[in-house]
């Protein structure tokens, strides 16, 4: 493990010079590359069984979505875990949950993928979007100047498979009497001093899209303690009520039933996903050892900083982010980085679109509706100011941001792109800092 000095001291390939980098990059897919023998046994099991859905089928079999939810929940720490066919599903079910409606507040992250601000909406709720700090996610500071009477959740996004300060929020969560719900769609897997991520708020969302760490290429679960919250959700996600001991019975309890939507998971996907729940620990592994690798070689260039980890051995290690000394700086060094056969970029840019900041999300700073009367903003339930969207409204957020530079970390790279990767970083620091 050495950085190259005679590519260090060569001219950049920004500039016409050889790239520091010769292996081809291999896209961030670490579930989705991993797919293979044991993928394929689950999922024509249910092709054989011909169970396709959860509930129901022509023969007497086991659902593989239930399976899931029994070994997501133990896998977690937590005990309820509920599937369903989307983060987003996820993260509505369970504001749905916690109670959160017409007249509600809930704090999110400027920096996130817009799915967690959209199903804010979703709920019939208010945005407000906080401010991140160094470690990318919540500044606790901010959130607890942003809580009002209104305040009924708090998303807590662990953005780019980091922690966020969890004993923090926690603290503001109990001082208030504000639930939290936790993103876990980048992060999942990750911890905070020694518990899984996904086991501290009182409902909590991940993702299984493609691009997430494990994948079903659609899917989401929703993680609780509360068993009312459990209930609730499965309430919500499955307005047939199939998930009932009696599904046309009587409300064991009020408030047990009430008109929902479908957002259950299939079998053919709770098969895949069963898959790559048994590959999680392993991916972790091979990104927190690729990642390791390369900061060990970048560690003490002057002029860059890492980002700050709430618990590094909690990171899922997705990503590696460094911190520039200014914005200028940042321009220049990103693309010089991809020219050195690097997948970098700055993570905030006013003239590149990125649905993951505050500052794009056009349909929220417009407050967009999907029919005219503007509702939740125009909502009658709603007795709070109605909060005045801007690009520039997080400028804490935009200036970190701004000093950025991004790469993802797939578990399928070598030794070697790391030690390359570590090389391009040392060339280009040479020349701009």
């Amino acid at each position: 493990m050495a950085i190259d000095s005679s590519v260090v001291n060569g001219k950049l390939a920004i500039d016409g010079g050889a790239p520091a980098k010769t292996t081809p990059n291999i896209p961030m897919y670490p579930g989705g590359l991993s797919i293979g023998e044991e993928e394929k046994k689950l999922v024509m099991e249910v092709l054989d069984n011909k169970y396709l859905f959860r509930y129901y089928g022509p023969a007497d079999c086991p659902s593989k979505v239930r399976e899931l939810e029994v070994q997501w929940a133990e896998k977690m720490g937590v005990k309820y875990a509920l599937a369903v066919n989307s983060c987003t599903s996820a993260l509505i079910s369970s504001l749905t949950a916690l109670g959160v409606g017409p007249g509600s507040e809930v704090i999110v992250p400027g920096y996130t993928f817009f799915a967690s601000c959209a199903s804010i909406v979703g709920a019939k709720a208010i945005p407000i979007i906080a401010e991140v700090d160094k470690s990318l996610t919540l500044d606790p500071a901010d959130v607890e100047k942003k809580i009002t009477d209104r305040t009924k959740a708090i998303i807590a996004v662990h953005m780019r498979g980091v922690p966020c300060k969890m004993d923090e929020l926690m603290a503001i969560s109990k001082k208030y009497n504000v639930p939290i719900l936790e993103d876990v769609a980048q992060a999942c897997g990750g911890s905070y001093k020694g518990k899984r991520l996904g086991s501290f708020g009182d409902c909590n969302a991940y993702s299984l899209q493609y691009h997430k760490i494990i994948t079903s290429g659609e899917g989401g679960i929703v993680t609780t303690n509360d068993e009312l919250l459990y209930d609730r959700a499965q309430a919500y996600h499955d307005t047939a009520a199939c998930w009932r001991p009696d599904r046309f019975g009587l409300p064991r309890y009020e408030g047990e039933v009430f008109p929902g939507v479908n957002f259950r998971m299939s079998e053919l996907h709770g098969a895949v996903a069963l898959a790559q729940l048994g590959k999680l620990d392993n991916l972790l592994a091979q990104m927190r050892h690729n990642k390791a690798r390369i900061k060990s070689q970048i560690t003490g260039i002057d002029g860059i900083e890492f980002r700050e980890l709430n618990d590094a051995d909690g990171d899922t290690a997705i990503s590696l982010v460094l911190f520039l000394p200014d914005e200028a700086t940042t321009r220049k060094f990103a693309p010089a980085l991809k020219a050195e056969g690097v997948e970098a970029g700055c993570i905030f840019d006013k003239g590149v679109p990125d649905w993951h900041i505050y500052a794009h999300w056009k349909m929220i700073i417009d407050k967009v509706t999907a029919t005219p009367e503007g509702c939740p903003y125009t909502c009658s339930y709603y007795k709070g100011p109605v909060p005045t969207y801007s690009p520039d409204m997080n400028p804490n957020t935009l200036n970190i941001l701004g000093k950025t530079i991004h790469m993802d970390i797939p578990a399928q790279i070598t030794d070697q792109d790391c030690d390359m990767i570590a090389t391009a970083i040392h060339k280009v620091a040479k020349a701009y800092l």
